[in-house]
Parts: structure tokens; sequence; C-alpha cells
């Protein structure tokens, strides 16, 4: 499961005595980790990673970067974020235990089962207003640079606000996401114009311009979160949504406020991992992992690994998609679910022989987000999650202002006994989630996975590669993948057939995957006073210091 890999974490930290970690086969076509003694930005396209680092190179701090690059991705990967979408940030200040700030959208005031019920709605469609929550990001944005941030919003939106207006050129990922996802851009009059002017998808090296969406982008620098709740922008994204049937309102949109949530947190191989509580997944992430922490992970087969990893995340999933919702409407058990009596429990009922029951999935599948983290020369480091849920969100683009509306609200059930039932200013259950790794007190990693229902395993598998098999955090990115889903355990094309028939004997309905999740993490190597990076060959971005 380790797909081979020559590089290790070492005792002393990231590595051994000589260089750090172990080098790497120069004759395999892998990457190196990137290496930096100042400051290091993580991100999935290479135009955000360089936004990042012009940032933290005039003095601006992990905050500041997160702003810069977050814009710049909400232009260069439009299909996966968006300021028309949500976010979730882990912030830590100088090492320091991190703060936990959740930038997600809520339920219109008027959005009840019993309207939805008499309407004739069994659930909500993802391309329709009522799967568009009042969006969350830009909220989030804006409090984050208020309470944390030194430079001018005006500054960091700059190279957003130049690559919308000028044009960019499509990367490869993203090219092909764009023309996977061509039949959700054609579908309306206003995304098509934008994102597929040639009645096709814009290619390999085509330039995309949005000029109305840099224009809301100083409207925002000028103004703050007024610049998008308020005024002209607000006012054509309700009018929009009302047109096809929206229950939004001025008021909704005025009354979206992010808050800092205390994070949840769990003990694994020495480590303390924090994550986002709900409305979020990342307590599965924790749960899995409580469960993973009574095994020796590391003298396992890479089959056994995979079924082993495949049974908490079955365990893990089954007590999420039941009881995970927004706490101020159904309050969820952390500490049961944290608990050394609950994970051994699950440890009991798992068979290393034999797969357990698979978790009937009758949700919508969404994969589309982008993940990014930053250590600035202070030592401060940022984990954030941007998203607009499935590929090119809800396909409601809102041509006045470019503002590309996210489909979250898709996770609501239209069912009065759900805990994730659709209620009056209510958060959806959200898959989004960064995290952050301590140890002895001290930050030592923001990581994060995007990928939709996939993240929380993300989470797990990458600190199992590194805390268990001792891989840097490049190296622990190109490990081979596998997740257990709705009855499949799909495992990546870079793992065996002879592992794929173990686990088939095992009883998993085994099949093939493209590619899983996409991965940026920094170690931060206090002893030697380096940063060490790695960003997910699954994207086009890449981990870059100074």
């Amino acid at each position: 499961m380790d797909g081979g890999s020559l590089r290790k974490l070492g005792n002393a930290g990231l590595g051994d005595k000589r260089y750090g970690y172990r080098m790497r086969d120069f004759t395999q076509p892998n990457r190196s980790a990137a290496v930096s003694a100042n400051a290091m930005a993580a991100t999935s396209h290479p135009l955000a990673t360089l936004a990042a680092l012009d940032i933290l190179r005039a003095g601006g701090n992990a905050v500041d970067a997160a702003i810069a690059t977050v814009a710049v991705l909400c232009v260069t990967e439009p299909h996966m974020t968006g300021i028309g979408g949500d976010c979730f940030a882990l912030y830590s200040k100088n090492g320091a235990a991190p703060l936990a700030l959740n930038g997600s959208g809520r339920a219109p005031a008027k959005a009840t089962v019993d309207w939805y019920r008499g309407q004739g709605i069994a659930a909500i469609g993802p391309t329709t207003p009522h799967a568009v929550t009042v969006p969350g990001a830009v909220d989030a944005w804006c409090r984050l640079h208020a309470d944390h941030g030194s430079k001018d919003l005006d500054e960091l939106f700059r190279p957003a606000i130049k690559l919308a207006e000028e044009g960019h050129a499509l990367t490869p990922r993203v090219a092909a996401d764009f023309d996977h996802s061509y039949p959700k851009q054609a579908n309306d009059a206003d995304i098509a114009r934008v994102f597929a002017p040639g009645r096709r998808a814009i290619g390999l090296g085509e330039k995309l311009h949005q000029p109305a969406l840099a224009n809301t982008f100083r409207r925002i620098a000028r103004a703050g979160r007024a610049g998008f709740y308020e005024g002209e922008v607000a006012t054509e994204i309700v009018a929009k949504l009302n047109r096809l049937g929206g229950l939004h309102t001025l008021d909704d949109f005025a009354a979206q406020r992010c808050e800092y949530v205390t994070p949840v947190t769990a003990a694994y191989r020495g480590h303390d991992v924090y994550e986002c509580p709900p409305n979020g997944q990342g307590l599965a992430a924790l749960m899995m992992l409580r469960t993973l922490e009574g095994y020796d992970v590391k003298s396992l087969s890479d089959a056994d690994r995979i079924h082993l990893l495949a049974e908490a995340t079955k365990a893990a999933y089954r007590e999420r998609d039941a009881y995970f919702a927004d706490p101020k409407f159904a309050p969820v058990d952390i500490a049961r679910y944290l608990s050394d009596d609950y994970a051994a429990g699950v440890r009991k009922r798992i068979r290393l022989d034999l797969v357990s029951e698979a978790v009937d999935w009758d949700e919508i599948e969404h994969k589309d987000t982008v993940y990014f983290c930053i250590v600035d020369r202070d030592g401060n480091s940022i984990s954030f999650i941007n998203s607009l849920f499935q590929d090119f969100g809800s396909g409601i683009l809102v041509p006045g202002c470019g503002v590309l509306l996210h489909n979250r609200g898709i996770s609501f059930h239209i069912d009065e006994h759900h805990p994730n039932r659709i209620e009056p200013g209510k958060r959806p259950m959200h898959t989004i989630i960064p995290g952050m790794l301590a140890k002895d007190g001290k930050t030592v990693m923001p990581f994060g996975v995007m990928g939709g229902q996939y993240q929380a395993v993300g989470h797990a598998h990458l600190l199992m590669q590194m805390l268990d098999m001792g891989l840097d955090p490049q190296a622990a990115n190109e490990s081979p993948r596998s997740f257990a889903f709705d009855g499949l355990l799909a495992l990546e094309s870079t793992i065996s057939e002879a592992v794929a028939r173990d686990l088939a004997k095992r009883g998993h309905r085994v099949g093939w995957a493209g590619a899983l999740g996409g991965c940026q993490a920094i170690w931060i190597d206090r002893a030697k006073g380096c940063l060490i990076g790695g960003s997910d060959p699954r994207k086009d971005g890449c981990a870059l210091g100074y």
C-alpha cells in the first residue's frame, strides 16, 4: 500500500540523521518533496502556489497568503471552488492549538420540510435553486482577514483579479475536468457563455476569461463582506434564484455569519489530530484513526491494510450518515464516538479475513473541492478548504457578477425525522474538512485531502502512510489509495492484481477507480528549522517554499 516508496520518516522527526529523510530512487518517476527554510505553500494549482509565495515573500502572513490563494483558485479551478461556495479552516498561530472556523452557509429562512413536501419535492435536485444555501465563503474570508490578516484585501485579491480579467490557460487536470463536466456547462445559457463559449468545453492551454468575477472581487476588496452579502451582488444573486423558484431573500444573505468553533481532536501514534467538528465529517476521520490505533498497521500486508481501512470506514460512515448534522439543531455525541470503549467495540466487530456488511448509501455523491495549506516565516500555519460541492456546483451562474453558486443543500433530507433534515437557518452536513497534526503541544503539519465522500478516509490514509509506514508528505501523497463506499471497494490502478484478488476472496466487491482525492501537506520540522511539503500528483499543483 506504500507503493514501494523509499522515502522514510525517521525517529527524529522527518527522517534519518544525515538527510532529514531517506533519498528517493531518482530513476523512478516520483516527485521530490519540497523543502524550504522560511515559508511554504502547497496548493492544487501552480498559479495559486505562486500567488501564495508572492504574498509570503512580500511580508504577508499565512492568513494573507491563504486569502490570495483561495481567490486565485476560485478563478483557476472554478469547477471546484468559488466565491459562491463554502469553506472551513484551521489556523494555528505560532504552533499553538488551532482555531477552527466554520464558513458553511445556511438554508433560507423559508426552507422547511413542510414547504418542500407541499411542492411535491422528495429530494433536493443538484441543479435547482433549492440546492443553494447562502454561500459562506466570502464572510469567512473577511472574518479571517479582519482577525488575523495584515495586508489590504485589494493587494490580496490582485492576482485573482488579473487572472480573471486577462484570462489564464487551462492546465491538464482542469481541462480534463471541464471536458467531463461539459453537460452541466451546456445546461444553462449563462454558464455556457463563460465556460463553453464555442458549444464545447474550454480545452488544455486555452484561455478562460471571467471579467464579471473580477469586478465582484473588486467590490469585496472595497467594501468587505458587504460587497457580497449586500448591495448589487446580493440583489443579482437573489433575483436569479427567485426567478428559478428559490426561497432566498436579501435578509438571508445579510444574516450569513461564519463562527469560530472548538476543534475535535484525538490521539494517533503519539500525535494529536485536529479536525473541525460537525456539521463537517472530520469526526469520522478521527473515529477511523481511533479504530486503527489498536492495530500494528506497519506489520500488516498491503491487502490487510486496505481491508482494515475499509472496515474502519464503513463503521464510521454508518454513524456519520445517520447522526452527523448541524449541532445547533441536532447535537452529536462527540465524546462517545471518540471514547476507548467505542473504538474497542468497533475493533471487536472487525475480522481481517472477512468483509463486514456494506453500508447502503442513498445520498448524492460529491467530490469537487480545493484544499491548500500554508506555513509562514513566523510559524503560523493554516489548513484551508473551499468548495462548490459538485462539479460547477449547482450550475447556476449569475451573469452580472460572475458568481457560480454551489449546491451544498443537496445534503439536506426532506424527512422530518432525520437529524440532517432541512430547516430555516440550518447548515447541511459537509464533507469538506481541513486537518492539523500536532506533537507535544506544537503544530507539526497542516494537511487535507479533497475528494467529497473520500475526504475522511483520505485523512486517515495519509496519517497511516506517514505515522505508521514512515513516508514523507510527498511519498504519502503518491501512495495508492482505496475507498470502501456504497458496497464497492474502489482501488486505484497502482494497487496490484494480486492484492485485488486477495481482497475479493475476503468478500469485497472490488472495482478499479480513477484518481481518488487530492492532498496537500506541509511538515514542520522545528528541530532542523525546515519545512517539507507534498502536493498530490493527481492534481496540477505543487508545493513550493523559500
